[in-house]
């Protein structure tokens, strides 16, 4: 029987919102690739990950259609449920810490799939925009709330056929940090938080809480968010 757990990552301080992630602890139960994107459709998750050796942290990381090589919230929520101090992707090596309700992993910003990042000139504005705006290609909408204390509000449209707004985008807040070059405390969505922090050699930590939201031993089924 397979087991699949879901996880809320990027939760708000009370507990609250967060991007939905399935995570299949063993990934034997999916071998190829059709099998995985068959259960990654079945879920409707933005991402799923496939722990392939939960001992030295390997996973495969799925959105619909696609393998991903790195994405944030996956890795920061596998690293939280399987306790990890390192978690390895498609990407290479990635390392992971664990500081009271916050788990933190070690990314680099070219790791985070390339997307528009627009400010704006109020938190009001970026609350204000239809979902998705108009134009073309993914856009991560933004606007200082408080820029002497770095909190920022942001919203994420990857302007898919779908339609559909992103809760939490770890990759863009990545971006947004290298852009920026300091620590940011970023409220997205309905009220998703992503901490992050610069650190050496142009790696920047990325960091929030994990929410366990179920668990199921068996076929998929009934646990669409």
């Amino acid at each position: 029987m397979n087991e699949l757990d879901v996880l809320h990552v990027f939760c708000g301080p009370d507990g609250r919102h967060g991007n939905a992630l399935g995570v299949v602890r063993d990934g034997r139960a999916y071998p190829d690739e059709a099998s995985r994107q068959a259960l990654v459709a079945e879920l409707g998750f933005s991402e799923t990950v496939f722990v392939d050796d939960p001992e030295r942290g390997v996973v495969d990381i799925h959105a619909p259609g696609r393998l991903l090589p790195f994405a944030g919230h996956p890795l920061v929520g596998a690293a939280w449920l399987l306790d990890l101090e390192v978690v390895n992707p498609p990407v290479g090596e990635v390392w992971a810490r664990h500081d009271g309700e916050f788990t933190w992993i070690t990314a680099h910003a070219e790791w985070a799939p390339p997307r528009r990042l627009r400010r704006y000139a109020s938190a009001a504005e970026v609350d204000a925009l239809p979902a998705p705006p108009p134009g073309e290609g993914p856009l991560y909408a933004w606007a200082w709330e408080d820029e002497a204390a770095g909190r920022v509000r942001a919203r994420a449209f990857p302007r898919r056929d779908d339609g559909t707004e992103d809760e939490a985008t770890g990759g863009a807040a990545l971006l947004l940090t290298a852009e920026l070059g300091r620590a940011l405390n970023i409220t997205q969505g309905s009220g998703s938080q992503l901490l992050t922090a610069p650190g050496p050699d142009a790696t920047i930590e990325i960091g929030g809480r994990v929410r366990f939201a179920s668990h199921a031993r068996g076929p998929a089924a009934g646990l669409r968010r």
